[in-house]
């Protein structure tokens, strides 16, 4: 779900990552992340005997369902930057699974057309350069290999991420801004179809999808934050603020909570699907 990246200004950090991020994010993405993800693995048509490519894979949950779906014929490698991640994902290593430390930048080792499939899910939004990871995948698809992508959508903020824009523009936290307003680095559906069309993908299927995303309280939802945001949430904050500014999020988010106390916003994710030329 997250790629180092070469030196870019206000590109998220790696070194925020903890394992009870680690864990959190295993837990709470078996109902948000990888439900998308089995819902693009499906858009792929992934099938019997295929070569799959998982780039951030996290923990390796969507790694393991596109596993089941090759069968014993096929085989899925699952990369991410993330040690810890990693270090999860890898308990669910089999004959046709594997997990490494890997990065959407540094391909090289892998050999030119040698997967049918690449899948990056949740993943997109978090390159800050993303022309030459493109390129690379297109190298280690064969010609007719398809890529998926399931992202944040470039102009839509949830409501959990504006109100946590909006408490950190507030003082103290506003002493210590970061370098670009979002930590993401989202793309519009004609961005992604330009990126494509000049990186050697033929656009197949580009798709803005809605849905209803409910966390059960205030303090799940500034958890979920961190831990899918590999604990750049907060990150650019000193130490001692960073317990300060959880606090005024919960409050700020215990305000909008529905009766019962749970945390309602709208989702809005890009889905394409390209074919390699």
């Amino acid at each position: 779900m997250y790629l180092r990246a070469r030196p870019i200004e206000g590109a998220p950090s790696l070194a925020l990552d903890n394992a009870s991020l680690a864990l959190d994010y295993e837990r709470i993405s078996a109902t948000r992340q990888f439900e998308s993800g089995k819902r693009l693995a499906a858009d792929l048509g992934i099938g019997a005997g295929e070569r799959v490519l998982d780039v951030g894979c996290g923990t390796g949950l969507l790694a393991c369902h596109i596993a089941e779906l090759v069968g014993r014929e096929g085989r899925v490698l699952g990369i991410d930057p993330l040690p810890l991640r990693i270090g999860l994902a890898s308990s669910r290593s089999r004959d046709n699974l594997a997990f490494e430390v890997g990065d959407a930048y540094d391909l090289d080792r892998l050999p030119d057309g040698s997967f049918d499939v690449v899948v990056l899910n949740a993943v997109f939004h978090w390159l800050p350069e993303k022309t030459g990871p493109l390129l690379s995948f297109g190298r280690v698809l064969r010609p007719g290999g398809r890529i998926g992508i399931s992202t944040q959508l470039k102009g839509h903020l949830n409501q959990v991420h504006s109100i946590l824009r909006t408490v950190l523009a507030e003082p103290p936290f506003d002493r210590y801004p970061r370098l670009r307003e979002s930590i993401t680095f989202r793309v519009a559906p004609d961005e992604l179809r330009a990126l494509f069309q000049t990186t050697g993908f033929l656009p197949v299927r580009l798709e803005v999808r809605e849905s209803e995303r409910r966390h059960p309280s205030a303090e799940a939802a500034v958890r979920f934050t961190e831990a899918s945001s590999f604990g750049n949430a907060f990150g650019h904050l000193p130490p001692e603020l960073k317990e300060t500014a959880r606090a005024r999020a919960r409050k700020a988010l215990a305000a909008i909570a529905e009766p019962d106390g749970s945390i309602v916003t709208d989702a809005h994710r890009l889905t394409a699907i390209g074919e390699r030329r």
